[in-house]
């Protein structure tokens, strides 16, 4: 069964669908998408190191990812503001990653497959990690769902329940590095931020809890993913960019009925 490649790129798809779409709602309810966006652009460093210490791909970008992630929280809020310094950080990671890169000698490496994602080139390893990956994600969510609604609403509300927002911002931060390092290889570093944003944008109209919003976003993260995968196939266009491309589909369709629900109601 797995030796047919286009059911691992569907099975490689459905995985970051999973990971990456309840992730997303916290994503898009905390207004973090440049947050994710920057975590994403630092993989690529991550991938420079990896094969340059023979060490995984997976390795590699999840390390760094988690050090973007930690260090832009550190900083956060210390004169610069949080989109100026994620702009800086993102960018600087991205230069700096294709920069090391290029230093590399004796190893080949297919830059647009991590920019953009080689979906079709997923083996039954890669599978191993994006599911591992993904069912530690929402193993992370789920212990942590109440607790990372309640910081979600405010911090003084988190406090006064009990709740450290700090530490939940942690849990959230170590759940995108592990969906970057995960996805890599599916969409690329650069349609990451993407899968985490758009799917659980696309589920809002159509949710009347947070809960219902998280399962719906799953749901279209995976008809993003297979419809992608087979219209790549029919069309011969990037299958990373497809399934992005169907998402924002998708995306455009709830958010015109949810305007037509509120005109009407």
């Amino acid at each position: 069964m797995l030796d047919d490649f286009l059911i691992r790129a569907a099975l490689a798809g459905l995985g970051v669908a999973v990971a990456a779409a309840p992730l997303g709602c916290f994503v898009v309810w905390r207004r973090m998408a440049y947050f994710g966006d920057a975590t994403a652009h630092a993989a690529i460093l991550g991938v420079a190191l990896a094969l340059g210490f023979s060490m995984s791909v997976f390795t590699g970008a999840l390390v760094v990812a988690l050090a973007m992630a930690l260090t832009v929280s550190a900083l956060s809020g210390r004169g610069y503001a949080m989109d100026t310094l994620l702009g800086v950080m993102a960018h600087s990671a991205l230069a700096f990653g294709l920069v090391a890169v290029s230093f590399l000698q004796g190893v080949r490496i297919d830059l647009m497959a991590y920019l953009f994602g080689d979906i079709l080139a997923v083996d039954k390893t890669d599978l191993m990690v994006i599911w591992g990956g993904a069912m530690l994600v929402l193993a992370l969510l789920v212990w942590r769902w109440q607790a990372l609604l309640t910081a979600t609403l405010g911090s003084d509300l988190a406090y006064a329940s009990g709740v450290d927002p700090k530490r939940e911002q942690l849990v959230l931060t170590l759940a995108l590095a592990l969906v970057v390092a995960v996805a890599i290889k599916v969409v690329g570093v650069l349609l990451i931020a993407a899968m985490l944003i758009i799917p659980a944008a696309a589920a809002r109209p159509l949710s009347s809890t947070p809960e219902r919003m998280a399962a719906i976003a799953v749901l279209i993260g995976m008809v993003s993913a297979l419809g992608g995968l087979k219209l790549s196939f029919m069309l011969d266009t990037p299958t990373g960019p497809t399934i992005v491309c169907v998402a924002a589909i998708i995306f455009s369709a709830t958010s015109t009925i949810g305007l037509i629900n509120r005109n009407a109601a």
